[in-house]
């Protein structure tokens, strides 16, 4: 009984702990990461030159400080004119070009404000009918792939379990996709998880729970 009762409390440590040391882990990595971007400023603006000691965390601070200043001088009019002669540049260089631009098309799909990617959490029948995986809608077919699919489809990525930068892209019937009352951090914790840590049930009718996206 008692060995239960050290083995139940162990337990409970290591539930408190593991996430807190894994978070602090992560936090670490990305700290010295970024302060490695130091190396390329002067020396005499260095914070063991300006401060006397080092500052852990300064090349995260000036990581975002550069993230922001960036985005406030593109954000007028001589700013974007800057960014198309810079990815003018960038056109004519090979290789460099085509990085570029596919990381670039990428990027804006995901972090625009008005794009559907990663917007929706979805529940679709994969690998097969009968079984049921969470799905994340990407947006719509394009290119020649419309001129060979008939009716509505939607794009949508099967991200894989606990590692969901890893999955699979599909393009499915519009009618076979269900729309989940479910935000998308709601449903990557459910994903990462491996299905432990589900979210709390929500009250909603059932014709809309039938309904597709």
């Amino acid at each position: 009984m008692r060995g239960q009762l050290i083995k139940r409390y162990f337990l409970t440590g290591l539930l408190i702990w593991v996430p807190l040391a894994i978070t602090a882990w992560v936090l670490s990595l990305i700290v010295s990461t970024m302060d490695q971007s130091l190396r390329l400023l002067p020396e005499a603006i260095h914070p063991q030159t300006l401060f006397g000691f080092n500052f852990p965390g300064f090349g995260v601070i000036l990581t975002l400080a550069i993230i922001l200043v960036t985005g406030l001088v593109t954000a007028n009019f001589i700013g974007q004119k800057l960014v198309i002669w810079w990815e003018r540049l960038l056109a004519r260089i090979p290789v460099v070009n085509s990085v570029y631009n596919s990381v670039k098309q990428v990027s804006d799909t995901l972090f625009s404000s008005s794009g559907q990617a990663f917007r929706k959490a979805l529940l679709i029948q994969y690998p097969r009918e009968g079984v049921w995986t969470i799905a994340f809608m990407t947006g719509q077919p394009g290119g020649d792939v419309v001129n060979h699919l008939v009716g509505d489809y939607v794009s949508v990525y099967v991200p894989t379990t606990p590692n969901p930068t890893s999955g699979f892209f599909l393009m499915l019937p519009k009618n076979d996709v269900v729309e989940l009352d479910m935000s998308v951090d709601e449903a990557l914790k459910y994903i990462i998880s491996m299905g432990v840590v589900a979210p709390p049930p929500k009250q909603r009718a059932a014709s809309r729970a039938a309904n597709p996206v």
